[in-house]
């Protein structure tokens, strides 16, 4: 384990800046945002950004291709950029583990290239949690706030900054840092156990996922208490658009006038079109589709992958739903 004293916090990102784009988390008007390292730069104490760390593998808007067409001849250009070596600091436990849940999806065949690419160019150093909030309810899905995941896990006492390598990527790091000083591997346990001390007394620390998983398809499937858990959803798709683990996307041709440009967006299962095809719509209803948004994170997602969950507890959807409505009233009301 390494260590680096707090009040030189700026030298250490001055340093990985040097050799990588560094992005952090800092405070804005709207909330905690990652925004590019500056010199100055105020590292936010938010326990959570307002969006999630999945916008640097996975972002919002994305090229794949443009097209020049002349007569019967179709060119096709590949638009990529080599991705840039980065690093992004501060990532809590839960979005730390959502990369988990990505990387299931987009890693296995066929691979998609685009997000490879990022995986591979970027480092991932995560900041345990000193301040758990009480939207978090992170362990329920198992996640460990004290003890995040990444290339590099992080934490804060009241005067260091202690760094721990889980990759090579990470290891490769910290020893291009020279400033950085050896400590205990123990030096983190005091900071731990504050934590989930923290953790054992927020509202969801008791929240329980045992009315979950793949093998209560049909049971909760035809639960007739969709219809009034539904009734008040805006289908505004926010809470998708917020979901560090969301990963549904549309794919759209756009004529330029001199050409076709391809681009990827963001999806909702929320959307009234989501699933549109040449014969209608599979689910023609928002309770449908409600339910479907749910029922993947809570049962299809865990039967394909081995009991692990869609949601990583980072109460994201809790703070910004416009009606309060959120993943844990639906689990408790299911559950009853």
């Amino acid at each position: 384990m390494k260590k680096i004293a707090l009040t030189k916090l700026d030298e250490l990102f001055a340093a990985i800046a040097a050799s990588k784009s560094l992005y952090l988390p800092v405070d804005t008007e709207k909330g905690a945002k990652y925004t590019a390292w500056t010199e100055g730069a105020k590292l936010s104490e938010a326990t959570n950004t307002v969006r999630s760390a999945k916008d640097f593998f996975f972002p919002q808007v994305e090229d794949m291709a443009s097209f020049k067409v002349e007569g019967k001849k179709i060119e096709v250009i590949d638009t990529r950029k080599e991705a840039e070596d980065f690093v992004v600091f501060g990532v809590r436990a839960c979005d730390a583990k959502s990369f988990e849940i990505l990387d299931s999806v987009y890693l296995v065949d066929p691979v998609d290239s685009y997000y490879a690419s990022r995986r591979e160019h970027g480092v991932v150093m995560t900041l345990a949690c000193s301040r758990p909030t009480e939207t978090c309810f992170c362990k329920a899905f198992g996640i460990d706030a004290a003890e995040p995941a990444g290339d590099i896990s992080c934490w804060k006492t009241e005067d260091s900054l202690l760094l721990k390598a889980n990759t090579e990527k990470g290891q490769a790091l910290l020893d291009s840092l020279s400033m950085l000083e050896d400590a205990e591997d123990t030096a983190a346990d005091a900071v731990k156990a504050a934590t989930r001390e923290i953790v054992e007394k927020l509202p969801l620390s008791n929240l329980s996922t045992d009315a979950f998983g793949g093998d209560k398809l049909s049971a909760l499937f035809d639960s007739d208490k969709w219809e009034s858990l539904s009734e008040s959803c805006l289908a505004c798709g926010t809470c998708t658009f917020v979901c560090p683990t969301c990963q549904c996307y549309d794919i759209r041709d756009y004529d330029t006038g001199h050409g076709v440009k391809r681009f990827r967006c963001w999806d909702s299962c929320m959307y009234s079109d989501f699933t549109l095809c040449a014969h209608g719509n599979t689910r023609t209803t928002q309770m449908q589709r409600f339910r479907q948004r749910f029922m993947h994170k809570l049962v299809y997602y865990p039967a394909n992958n081995n009991g692990v969950f869609g949601c990583v507890g980072c109460g994201r959807c809790m703070r910004s739903c416009p009606i309060s409505m959120n993943i844990v009233k639906v689990m408790k009301t299911l559950e009853g």
